[in-house]
């Protein structure tokens, strides 16, 4: 796959020209407070996993509307009582689930309490997933995926659930009691880095104790640029849509723009670290680099004549991937950043 998108030059000075809603706060706001009036009720289940040196347990939580959100918990086996540990809080990518009890405990084996969140309504692709999504738009779907699902309104779009869905799951995962809440990362590829970015700019100013953000290759930012420049799905699963249905363009984005990352990852005070790759033609460079240079750059305190300089936030540049990133690579980098972020 070769270069498509812009020159690094001009993508490191990219911004999207998405213009948020003028009620974008008062939307999440309403949301989330909507969410938290439902109890959280996290449960957590001993169980069986074959691993010696790693104790799981099965998750839930209420997420959005109640729904209960499955995920899992993973910890040293070899921890030590009453000495509360890190938590990394990982979203996953499109249309996977939490998978085998087994199949990631990477953050876990490095040390940390490893808490991964179900995807509700996915599963059906990649790793498994156990929660369904029971809203009633969700069985309107208007095109294959969950792209559009709820696409006609901003109450009823897919991603308002989900988006609400992650940012209940770090609630969870701060009250395990072998969880330090004080000490939070969010982390995810893909749709994961996407929520990871949306959670983190819906904790702004509403939950403490995260230390950082890991996005990698994030999906979900800059939708009116990705719908017309990605070449491969999920974005096309929009343009897929849009070209059935000619005309809703313009209400569909307007929905859209509730959840861009873009918009919520400004509002992010978490520090953070990103990850790009130049050759992706699934979440194209550019929107990458549009969610990495809004990040935390409307947290709370900024002005017009005082901007806020925001969190502390790198980017990582795979010149010659494609959607894959870093992979392995990555992570050993994300080790060190974890480890400098607790060492401060």
């Amino acid at each position: 796959m070769p270069l498509f998108d812009l020159p690094l030059d001009q993508l490191r000075a990219y911004s999207s020209s998405a213009v948020e809603p003028d009620d974008f706060d008062a939307f999440w706001e309403g949301t989330v407070t909507e969410a938290r009036d439902f109890p959280l009720a996290a449960v957590y289940t001993p169980v069986e996993n074959q691993l010696r040196v790693i104790d799981s347990f099965d998750v839930s939580f209420a997420g959005f509307g109640g729904a209960r959100i499955k995920g899992w918990l993973h910890l040293p086996a070899n921890r030590d009582a009453g000495s509360p540990l890190p938590v990394v809080v990982q979203y996953v990518g499109y249309s996977g689930g939490r998978g085998l009890v087994q199949q990631d405990t990477k953050w876990a084996q490095a040390g940390y309490a490893h808490f991964i969140m179900d995807t509700r309504g996915q599963g059906y692709g990649g790793s498994l997933g156990e929660t369904a999504d029971a809203h009633p738009s969700a069985g309107a779907v208007s095109f294959a995926g969950v792209m559009t699902r709820g696409i006609s309104s901003r109450e009823d779009y897919y991603y308002r659930r989900v988006f609400v869905d992650a940012f209940r799951a770090i609630e969870a995962a701060q009250s395990h009691p072998d969880v330090d809440a004080g000490k939070v990362l969010l982390a995810g590829v893909s749709q994961g880095g996407g929520l990871a970015v949306a959670a983190a700019g819906l904790a702004g100013g509403r939950l403490d104790g995260i230390l950082g953000t890991m996005a990698d290759v994030p999906f979900l930012q800059d939708f009116s640029r990705a719908i017309d420049l990605a070449p491969r799905g999920p974005y096309t699963e929009i343009a897929g849509f849009l070209s059935r249905h000619r005309d809703r363009y313009e209400p569909a984005l307007a929905v859209l723009n509730y959840f861009d990352g873009v918009h919520l990852g400004r509002r992010a005070t978490a520090p953070a670290l990103f990850s790009v790759a130049l050759m992706d033609d699934v979440c194209p460079p550019s929107t990458v680099f549009a969610a990495y240079n809004a990040y935390g750059a409307g947290a709370a305190g900024a002005s017009a004549a005082a901007p806020n300089p925001g969190p502390v936030k790198a980017l990582e540049v795979y010149r010659f991937n494609n959607h894959e990133g870093g992979q392995e690579h990555h992570w050993v980098k994300q080790l060190h950043y974890v480890a400098g972020l607790l060492a401060c």
